[in-house]
């Protein structure tokens, strides 16, 4: 890449760069506030999955058994 530092300044927050090869896209440069906002979103889709899995083998907690079981631990 022999623009380099131009090609970062075009990179911002909700405005991500492509580089293509041969035409065709390869790779996206994103801002890293945008990095960690899809990390996260994606280990908290991660962990409701493990849940939604648990729930569906184990059986599902009622609203009146969640409560009691944080107000026992208060």
């Amino acid at each position: 890449m022999r623009n380099y530092s131009d090609v970062l300044r075009d990179v911002s927050v909700g405005s991500p760069v492509f580089l293509t090869k041969n035409g065709r896209g390869r790779y996206a440069l994103i801002d890293i506030h945008d990095y960690e906002k899809t990390w996260a979103t994606l280990e908290l889709m991660d962990e409701l999955a493990k849940g939604k899995k648990t729930g569906e083998e184990k059986g599902w907690l009622s609203s009146s058994d969640v409560r009691a079981h944080f107000r026992a631990k208060a």
